[in-house]
């Protein structure tokens, strides 16, 4: 994407996060950047344990006190790894509010979710109950909630996942924030409640004009919902550029072999080329590159030197000594079709060959 970048509403700047274990430092983020514009949706795509939901977590204020956090996140001018729990209380829900990834981790079983909405209203409005009740009803229509009025009643038990979510998501609206962000809103959802659950997240973009954080390891959703997106690995961001060069000129291994374990309607035929092996531990970081034993270009230079982000295309950047090599490739053409898959396949056409 090649457009001009709006006002900044939130900066995050050298975050790193670390975490104390038994086994040593766990170093869960290691240096994440980025500039989240107003009205912009950033989507943050990886793997689990890419450090994805840290990161989020660090921009809130949540994480555990044993956590070790460095770095800047700037909001509305302020650095709020500077501020006391008294200060963050007053951006957390009504400036900044987070969508969780289980919606029945974040509800309250024994209060209606109607009380749940009010509540969240009259946390940061100086407002009546009734109108807070009023506020609740309106909420549930934008997400589209049908019978709003006779749904404010109900207890979470009682609605479906994505009625859940979409509950969830009405919490977040609730004070018009600056700033939403959204912790794999659709996982575990199947696809016609996934798209419900999306066009609710965009009714309530609209909605409140926020800007958007969509974490999610499903680079379908990213397509469909981001302008820019930023993929981590090992904690750390290893590509960032616009939809259209992430999805059509990816210059990572990663993110084309990410793209390469996408299915596609419209190559149903197609194989899938998966990622050979797992992320490694961020305890024990190998030297380099973090991606050097997964990655089939991966030279000498790899184990030796971790590659930084550099300009790869107007507002693209990319982590890889051989980003050139993957300019233009396909993620077979890199990563190879699954041989045990494909001498299976050609078994099974033998098979059939000798029966007719």
């Amino acid at each position: 994407m090649t457009a001009a970048t709006p006002e900044a509403v939130l900066e995050v700047s050298g975050l790193t996060v670390t975490f104390p274990s038994d086994e040593g430092p766990v170093r869960a983020v290691r240096g994440v950047d980025y500039r989240l514009g107003r009205g912009e949706v950033l989507g943050i795509v990886g793997e689990s344990g890419s450090g994805k939901s840290v990161t989020s977590l660090a921009v809130m204020g949540l994480l555990p006190r044993t956590a070790q956090v460095t770095g800047e996140i700037r909001f509305d001018g302020r650095d709020l790894l500077t501020l006391s729990e008294r200060e963050l209380n007053t951006v957390r829900g009504e400036r900044i509010a987070m969508i969780f990834q289980d919606p029945m981790t974040s509800l309250n079983p024994v209060y209606t979710v109607g009380y749940q909405i009010e509540e969240a209203v009259l946390a940061h409005r100086d407002v009546s109950r009734a109108r807070a009740r009023e506020r609740a009803v309106e909420l549930l229509e934008l997400v589209r909630i049908p019978n709003p009025e006779q749904r404010v009643a109900s207890y979470p038990h009682e609605l479906s996942g994505g009625m859940r979510q979409r509950v969830v998501i009405a919490i977040a609206m609730a004070n018009d924030p600056d700033v939403i962000i959204a912790d794999e809103p659709t996982t575990a959802l199947d696809v016609t409640v996934q798209a419900q659950v999306l066009e609710a997240l965009q009714a309530a973009q609209r909605s409140t004009g926020a800007a958007m954080v969509l974490i999610t390891h499903d680079l379908g959703v990213i397509a469909g919902q981001a302008d820019r997106v930023l993929v981590m690995y090992a904690g750390k961001p290893v590509e960032v550029g616009g939809v259209e060069d992430i999805f059509y000129r990816p210059r990572m291994p990663y993110t084309l072999g990410l793209l390469g374990s996408l299915p596609r309607l419209d190559r149903p035929t197609e194989r899938l080329t998966p990622i050979p092996g797992s992320p490694p531990s961020v305890v024990a970081m190998p030297p380099g590159c973090p991606f050097t034993p997964r990655c089939p270009l991966a030279t000498e230079i790899c184990g030796r030197s971790e590659p930084e982000l550099a300009e790869v295309g107007d507002g693209h950047r990319a982590a890889c000594h051989h980003s050139s090599q993957v300019d233009g490739a396909a993620p077979q053409d890199v990563f190879g079709a699954d041989p045990a898959r494909g001498e299976a396949e050609d078994q099974a056409a033998v098979g059939a060959e000798g029966t007719r």
